[in-house]
């Protein structure tokens, strides 16, 4: 399974603002110059995790953006879910479609449906913290500190 970019850029949002302080207030800007992303893609992303109640959105001048929710409460498997238009693997699974002529005696689709339900089993046991565990390296790296 590939993840879109939106998910992609959700998560990397995530582990950003989950490297700062708690109060520390960044931007959009910061971000995507950061990752050297479109700031007009992230700003789609950032806002719809505000909507997700996720982050907070601070406005005026000095605003910005901060986690609102621990990162141990932000479970990485339901944001997928919640950032993914479809899980769709194969067209068997799309009941929108034509389907497949092989779809009625396929035994495929049950182990591609087996394997997604295991990929979401492993991503519902982590949260944003656990990718913050080695926050002081990942603070290095992004915002240019010293160890």
């Amino acid at each position: 399974m590939r993840l879109t970019m939106y998910t992609d850029f959700s998560l990397r949002v995530l582990i950003f603002l989950g490297t700062k302080e708690r109060e520390e207030i960044s931007t959009v800007q910061e971000i995507s110059d950061t990752y050297s992303i479109s700031k007009n893609h992230l700003t789609k992303v950032v806002h719809e995790l505000g909507k997700m109640g996720l982050i907070e959105t601070i406005r005026g001048r000095g605003g910005g953006i901060r986690l609102k929710v621990e990162p141990e409460n932000i479970n990485v498997g339901e944001l997928v879910r919640k950032t993914e238009d479809d899980f769709h693997l194969v067209e068997c699974f799309n009941t929108d479609s034509g389907g497949c002529l092989l779809s009625p005696a396929c035994r495929l689709k049950g182990a591609l449906r087996e394997a997604l339900v295991a990929y979401f089993v492993v991503l519902d046991g982590y949260t944003i913290a656990d990718f913050l565990v080695n926050k002081d390296e990942l603070a290095a790296i992004l915002f240019n500190r010293p160890l």
